[in-house]
């Protein structure tokens, strides 16, 4: 019986049946559709991290546009914190991170927001005026850069 196996074994093309390479075909697509949306997730991260660099940025500005001006942000806007740091970008851009407001509110808080133009999340830095706290929010929380909630400070 062994002899007439290995007889028709010899005789026989080897090679893998359609049937194992569908099977193959079809987990390769499998791990292909959860790898593939994870990378452009970690990518829209990357691209959601330059923004909040650039709103740490434009903090840093906000502070020594105060100090050049007897410790109030009266007349602040996006123009002079680019005078200050020439980094800060102000011109709207898809692809791009974007200083879009920069504003005092009062004589002692002031707010600064960017837009990050590959996502169009916005990340904003708050200095209430009365207690000098700072809030880090941004939007569509649970996306990209953005996480569930809004608070990007931790």
């Amino acid at each position: 019986m062994l002899l007439k196996l290995r007889q028709r074994m010899a005789r026989e093309e080897s090679g893998f049946t359609l049937v194992e390479l569908l099977v193959v075909m079809l987990i390769l697509g499998l791990l292909a559709a959860i790898a593939i949306p994870a990378f452009f997730n970690q990518r829209d991260k990357a691209k959601d991290s330059s923004a909040k660099e650039m709103a740490r940025t434009s903090e840093t500005s906000m502070e020594t546009y105060a100090t050049d001006h007897n410790g109030v942000y009266t007349g602040v806007d996006a123009a002079a914190l680019r005078a200050i740091e020439n980094s800060i970008q102000t011109t709207t851009s898809t692809t791009d991170p974007y200083l879009s407001n920069a504003a005092a509110v009062g004589t002692k808080g002031w707010t600064v927001t960017v837009t990050s133009g590959a996502t169009s999340n916005t990340f904003t830095i708050a200095r209430d005026g009365t207690t000098g706290a700072l809030a880090f929010t941004c939007t569509t929380g649970g996306t990209a850069g953005c996480p569930t909630g809004g608070d990007w400070a931790h």
